[in-house]
């Protein structure tokens, strides 16, 4: 029974999960392009925001790029350039920590503004609540596996993990075997993760596709706002005429 529920979560999950973030996020981009945005709170409250949002996007972004380049890049790679398991380890933990503690402080601001704040709150619908809270939760389980990495620091529980990311993309059977045995902590966290990228077309997520990236390039211009002149003003156009008004016959005297 264990074996089996290991291998639903772990080895049939994950494949639904990323079916339903690419194609819901194709689907929703192709009918409902008017929901496709961050929807900003900014006009409503600008207090917390500003800060908040800096440090919660500096610091996901790393623990994204950080979970993407170290679950998927096959270890070969990280021995050829004389990264060793141990090292590799002790990195993920000092960045992750560290990057963990800033997207901390920031969701800790975004929350507090949106759950207590009342206008923002009667604005803000259940899916940005919840996925807020999602996230919230996941970096919390995510900075509990710290503990627990610090009790591995030979790197072969991080090698379990490389096999498995590794092994669904590559479709390998079996492979959720790999981490049958790891601790609860990880599990929970591999499974949420898993979660927010099977609620992500759904919610305001969906506003990551649209990074603009293509800004970096752009040329810089200036938009210049200007007056006319009281004498470059076009004239009022004249007034119409009234209609005249048709005069009754006289009527013969009888």
């Amino acid at each position: 029974m264990e074996t089996s529920l290991n291998h639903i979560l772990f080895g049939w999950f994950p494949y639904l999960a990323l079916t339903v973030f690419l194609v819901g996020s194709w689907i929703r981009f192709d009918r409902e392009q008017y929901t496709w945005k961050a929807s900003s709170s900014q006009l409503l409250r600008r207090r917390q925001l500003v800060l908040g949002s800096v440090l919660f996007h500096v610091g996901i972004l790393v623990l994204f790029l950080g979970h993407a380049a170290g679950l998927l890049t096959p270890a070969f790679v990280f021995e050829a350039v004389g990264i060793s398991k141990a090292f590799k380890q002790g990195m993920a933990i000092a960045v992750g920590g560290i990057a963990g503690l800033v997207t901390l402080v920031g969701i800790a601001l975004l929350t507090h503004r949106r759950l207590f704040d009342p206008r923002i709150r009667a604005t803000s619908s259940f899916a940005d609540t919840a996925i807020l809270l999602i996230v919230f939760a996941q970096l919390l389980l995510g900075l509990a596996t710290i503990p627990l990495s610090l009790g591995h620091l030979d790197g072969y529980e991080m090698l379990k993990f490389m096999t498995w990311a590794q092994g669904i993309l590559t479709l390998q059977p079996g492979v959720s075997a790999v981490v049958a045995d790891v601790h609860p902590i990880f599990k929970a966290h591999l499974l949420l993760g898993m979660a927010i990228f099977l609620v992500f077309p759904f919610t305001r997520l969906v506003h990551v596709w649209s990074a603009p990236v293509w800004y970096l390039g752009r040329r810089g211009y200036q938009v210049v706002r200007t007056k006319k002149p009281a004498s470059a003003k076009e004239p009022a156009p004249a007034a119409r005429p009234a209609p005249a008004r048709p005069v009754p016959a006289a009527q013969p005297a009888e």
